[in-house]
This record gives C-alpha cells, sequence and structure tokens, in this order.
C-alpha cells in the first residue's frame, strides 16, 4: 500500500470513530421542575417544546428531559429539585411560578435555572440581581401577575357597580400571599369596598371556600394568580358556575375552560420563552447574561357564552376594552 493511501485510510478511519463517539454520546438534559399537574399543563407544554425547537432542540432527538411534577404540593418542590441537581442535568427549567423557582434555586449555585412565569417580581424574591442583567446561575421569564390583582377587583367592580361584597380566593401556601392580602384590602378600603378573603390550598378546600361565598352573599369573586389554582381551574369555573357566581381570572386559561372573564398576560408565551432560554444555554448562553423576559402584552377576555348564562349584561365599556371574545 501506497504511503498516501495509508494516510487517507487512517484519516477516514479516524473520522469515523469521531462521527461514530458523536453519535453515541447522550443528549443533554434538561431537568423541568414544576409545581402543577401534567395534564392540566399539556398545551403549555407544547409552548415549551416550541421554543426549544426555535433553538435548535427536539426532546427526543437531541436533547433528553427528565420531568418532575409536584401536583400542586409546594412542600414537595425541595425534594424535587434535589433529585435534578443529583441527576447532574445540564439545566433547570422551574416552571409553574414562584415556588418552584425558589426552590430550583436554593437546590443549586452552579447548574443553570431558568424560571417560567413568576408572578411576583424576581428581585423581590431574590431570585436574580436585576431584571436586565440577572447575574449568578438564574434567568427567566416574569408575569407580575400578583400586581394585577387589584387591576382585577378594579374590573369586578366596573361589572358590579353596587356590588356589597366581594371575595377573593388565594393560596396561603404561595410565597407573596400575605403581601397580596394586604394590597387587595388597602385597595378595597380606598373606594370603600369590603372584600371577604378566603383560602384554599388543597383541592378539597374549594368547597368549603365556596359554602362561605355564599354564606357571604358575595357579589362576585377575584381568583388570585397561582399556579396550583390555574391546574385546577376546571374545578375552579365549574364551581362558579354551580353557584351562579361572576369571577375574574388571571389567566386566558380560565375564560376558555368557561370562566366568566380573564386580565393577565400569556402564561404560554412565558413557556415559550423558557424554552427557547434552556436552548439557548444549551448551546453555551450565560444565564447571567439573559435579562428576565416581560409580558409585553396584557390581555382582557371575555366569556360571553358565560354572561349570558349568568343573566349578565356585560357593561360597553369593558367590551370596548376586550382583547378577545369567547361566544
Amino acid at each position: 500500500m501506497r504511503r498516501r493511501e495509508f494516510i487517507t485510510l487512517l484519516g477516514g478511519a479516524a473520522a469515523f470513530v469521531s462521527t461514530a463517539r458523536a453519535q453515541q454520546s447522550p443528549p443533554p438534559v434538561i431537568g423541568f421542575l414544576s409545581s402543577m399537574s401534567r395534564d392540566p399543563t399539556a398545551h403549555l407544554m407544547d409552548a415549551f417544546r416550541k421554543g426549544l425547537s426555535q433553538a435548535g432542540f427536539a426532546e427526543g432527538q437531541n436533547v433528553a428531559i427528565e420531568y418532575r411534577w409536584a401536583d400542586g404540593r409546594y412542600d414537595r418542590l425541595p425534594a424535587l429539585a434535589a433529585e435534578l441537581v443529583a441527576r447532574n442535568v445540564a439545566v433547570i427549567v422551574a416552571s409553574g411560578g414562584d415556588p418552584s423557582a425558589l426552590a430550583a434555586k436554593a437546590a443549586t449555585k452552579t447548574i443553570p435555572v431558568v424560571f417560567t412565569a413568576t408572578t411576583t417580581d424576581p428581585v423581590q424574591l431574590g431570585l436574580v440581581s436585576s431584571l436586565g442583567r440577572p447575574g449568578g446561575n438564574v434567568t427567566g421569564s416574569n408575569l407580575f401577575n400578583s400586581a394585577l390583582n387589584v387591576k382585577r377587583l378594579e374590573l369586578v367592580r366596573e361589572l358590579f357597580p353596587k356590588g356589597a361584597v366581594f371575595g377573593f380566593l388565594l393560596n396561603p401556601s404561595t410565597p407573596t400571599a400575605e403581601a397580596d392580602t394586604n394590597a387587595m384590602m388597602a385597595a378595597a378600603s380606598a373606594v370603600g369596598q369590603r372584600i371577604v378573603v378566603l383560602h384554599a390550598s388543597a383541592a378539597g378546600d374549594f368547597e368549603t371556600a365556596f359554602a362561605t361565598l355564599v354564606d357571604q352573599k358575595t357579589d362576585a369573586l377575584v381568583v388570585a394568580a397561582d399556579p396550583f389554582f390555574a391546574t385546577s381551574r376546571n374545578q375552579i369555573v365549574a364551581l362558579t358556575s354551580r353557584h351562579s357566581l361572576p369571577a375574574v381570572f388571571s389567566l386566558r386559561e380560565y375564560a376558555t375552560a368557561g370562566g366568566l372573564m380573564s386580565y393577565g398576560p400569556s402564561l404560554a408565551d412565558g413557556y415559550r420563552l423558557s424554552g427557547l432560554y434552556a436552548g439557548q444555554i444549551l448551546k453555551g448562553a450565560k444565564p447571567a447574561d439573559l435579562p428576565v423576559q416581560q409580558p409585553i402584552k396584557v390581555e382582557l377576555i371575555i366569556n360571553l357564552k358565560t354572561a349570558r348564562a349568568l343573566g349578565l349584561e356585560v357593561p360597553m365599556s369593558l367590551l370596548m376594552r376586550v382583547d378577545d371574545v369567547i361566544e
């Protein structure tokens, strides 16, 4: 064999071995930590995978995903986050609001963390140093949804200007429960509105909360932004229908499930952004350099079918500002 042919043969063999090794090397693993449940979030996972695809990744092809679901039990999140850290995943996507983001940050200072759709200012929560320059190993998307609870009260008052009593349903287990309650009570006091505050942190609590609303002769209800509530949206909407209680919610998903009205940013877009950021980090981007994304638009959605079922006439002042109507 001639020397040139021998060298060519060696080069081809080396390239084959290198290619074979690359093909055999396992894909990077994303740890997906959620405070919610799997089934009610299927459309959100589609949005997350869309974001991944925008960064050039597809689950089962060039990336793997390890899922951990807390099913609304926030106390399980630290242990689930620790499992993903022990698995040595390449990045943790902490979805389902503030509780999962805080659990992921507490679990690791080295593995990149992308939080999805926190409802409170992430600087205030201690997740990042600033929105523009997060610093550390954490970044993500924020909806500022808790700050909109007071605006939802204004919408309810516009719908029922003579309403004597309004309810405010929130999860006492959420990190901002006390602050959200104080903000709502202060806003109600400023306009002389009576508010009944109800708590629910487990599926069985909703029946009791709605029984109290009926006893208090509540005219309408504001449902706080909360991941557990979003997971339980069908149960909550069904209870508002059973008791003929008009309610305003934080996400479009409630209105599409039959709720009267929602006011808030797009949760699906937050999930898409987390997928995009996770993919960028897998390509070498640093969380410290990726600014926290914020909602571009807040949507007002009204379900006119539900309004008719409740015997309500939605005032023109609301209809003129609506972004979408569900017939």
